[in-house]
């Protein structure tokens, strides 16, 4: 038979003698022979474990590093004004330690340390962190970057230990390196050793395939050499750098350094998991069980490779176990908003906690549960006097109230296929060009689901777009943009803008470009309005307009969609944001 996948060759070995008779996988041709197993590697030496009967009752440590580790790991490394957006977003969310870059690598890295030196960015309880590798010029740069920061200050000093990167990138055996990486501390002492202000990290790169008697007597070595003390812990970070084995294998190293540590009390264990087996959150938690007090991640999980741990899903895991993830994620949508912009990279929308359709059930059985949980988590907060908000959660398929994350019960309980909302999006791109994204895609659907139950019919493409526009091509009869203009004076760019309000005209003449002006003017006309993102797309007809601008808004706490069609990208987007404002205003 001729298989419709030729370059893939199906499982043709023999089936193994021990494989039971259900079983009738056969042996494929994978090289699975040229691997070796994790305990063929490194020794792992804890035998009698006490974490498997550990219990997870309170928030670790969260210490994000989007702005070094996520930041090294993007096709587009963040300019200085997307580093700043993120480190403010870090900040209101309720992050304590922040890793903020690696000051000898780069400028853009040695400049904003020095912002945050000089502007004041960081509240006094926020500890920043800088990352420098064992090499003394390298260390006194870092120094120089964070010189004047009134904050806490950590220098994390890294260097590789696992044998492979002993032999194959340093070249040096394990008493040479040892004594290079005591270098790096003792420089980082006499560079940093007096300013009160300054606290030290180790990293012993690639943790989880370093021989653990090597990696002890180094720590070991660090914390005496660092004079580690309650009063001023030494934070030691174990990170699992390429993920290779089942994660409690991660947590018996841990806890076979959380026990065997000298100066316990004097340090702050540290884990730094990645994701190359996709067990990155699982295992953090173990390590957690394990003795780590601290965990390096990043929001949402970018990172080299498959990402480092997503320290959102982690702290959303323990809300989800009733214990206060000490971090907020009251509007995970402004997060992810943010995040995106910042890092440039979208987020999947089966995310775990934060996706656009991880609260959705397309399911039949589905749908029918949540929608029956919900009735009886309403008629149970009404029988004992209880707020919705503050009763105890039983839906079913619903791990947490999408409530807590500022999300809505709309696309719980009104539920679309999504053939239903792919069809929308394919019909209106084949026969229009128009490509909606994602999150008006499952707005504009629930208007077709409408449409369709009222109907009982067929919803043609033409139908489709008639809808379209109605809902969001409509122009406000009492307001309107009545005419703009963009001036360029230099690097300074002025716009005028002259709004019809009731028939009223109102002129505006100021510094900034055409949408930023039309916002501020709208708002003084008493109809103010806020971008949460603008899409646009040329369209390439003869019509009026050869550009559409979808734009998300929000007014109040009402979010919504509205659009625009011009000849050019900018006055596309005005339009958009006009009916915007109209539609918030007297809804």
């Amino acid at each position: 038979m001729t298989s419709a996948f030729p370059t893939i060759d199906t499982s043709s070995g023999d089936i193994p003698d021990q494989a039971p008779a259900w079983n009738r996988q056969r042996h494929s041709r994978m090289p699975s022979h040229r691997y070796r197993d994790i305990y063929q590697r490194v020794e792992v030496p804890l035998t009698r474990r006490q974490w498997p009967d550990a219990r997870i009752t309170r928030a670790p440590l969260w210490v994000p590093v989007d702005l070094r580790d996520g930041n090294q790991a993007l096709a587009e490394p963040m300019d200085p004004a997307r580093k700043r957006r993120f480190f403010e977003l870090l900040i209101t969310m309720g992050y304590k330690e922040i890793e903020v870059g690696y000051p000898s690598a780069s400028q853009t890295d040695f400049d904003f340390v020095r912002l945050i030196a000089e502007d004041d960015l960081a509240p006094e309880d926020v500890t920043i962190v800088v990352f420098t590798p064992a090499r003394r010029d390298l260390i006194e740069r870092t120094v120089a970057s964070i010189r004047g920061i009134p904050n806490d200050v950590v220098i994390h000093l890294y260097t590789a230990t696992a044998p492979a990167w002993r032999d194959v990138v340093l070249g040096k055996d394990r008493a040479a390196l040892r004594e290079l990486i005591l270098d790096g501390g003792r420089a980082v002492l006499d560079c940093a050793g007096d300013l009160p202000n300054v606290r030290f990290e180790f990293s012993p790169e690639v943790f989880n395939l370093t021989e653990p008697d090597y990696v002890l007597d180094i720590c070991d070595r660090m914390t005496t050499l660092w004079d580690a003390t309650a009063h001023r812990p030494v934070i030691l970070n174990l990170p699992a750098t390429v993920e290779v084995a089942t994660p409690n294998v991660y947590a018996d190293q841990i806890e076979y350094m959380h026990r065997n540590l000298a100066r316990r009390d004097s340090v702050i264990l540290s884990v730094h998991p990645h994701n190359d087996r996709g067990t990155g959150v699982a295992c953090a938690e173990l390590a957690v069980l394990a003795g780590a007090q601290r965990v390096e991640g990043c929001v949402f999980g970018n990172g080299e490779r498959t990402g480092n741990v997503d320290i959102a899903t982690l702290a959303l895991n323990l809300h989800a176990q009733g214990v206060d993830p000490m971090i907020d994620f009251s509007d995970i949508d402004e997060i992810r908003r943010t995040v995106e912009y910042c890092t440039r990279m979208p987020i999947h929308e089966r995310h775990p906690y934060v996706g656009d359709l991880v609260h959705t059930a397309f399911s039949g059985t589905h749908q029918d549960a949540i929608k029956k949980g919900m009735a009886e988590h309403r008629a149970r907060a009404a029988a004992t006097g209880i707020a919705e908000r503050a009763l105890d959660w039983q839906v079913p398929y619903l791990p947490i109230d999408p409530a807590d994350l500022g999300r809505s019960y709309d696309a719980v309980i009104r539920v679309n296929s999504q053939s239903g909302k792919g069809g929308i999006a394919y019909l209106l791109h084949t026969e229009y060009g128009m490509d909606l994204p994602r999150r008006l895609q499952i707005d504009f659907a629930r208007r077709v689901q409408a449409l369709a139950d009222d109907t009982g019919a067929e919803v043609t493409a033409a139908e489709l777009r008639d809808l379209f526009e109605a809902s969001y091509l409509d122009d406000p009869a009492w307001l309107g943009l009545k005419d703009w203009r963009s001036t360029v004076d230099g690097a300074e760019t002025s716009t005028e803008i002259t709004l019809t309000v009731d028939g009223a005209t109102h002129r505006t003449r100021r510094p900034g470009d055409p949408l930023a002006v039309l916002t501020e003017a709208l708002a003084d006309a008493g109809c103010p309005i806020e971008v949460l993102g603008l899409t646009q797309q040329s369209i390439g007809t003869d019509d009026a307009g050869s550009t559409l601008a979808y734009l998300e808004y929000r007014s109040g706490e009402h979010t919504g969609w509205s659009c625009g069609r011009a000849e050019s990208a900018v006055a596309a987007g005005l339009a958009a944001l006009v009916r915007a404002a109209g539609r918030s205003a007297r809804r």
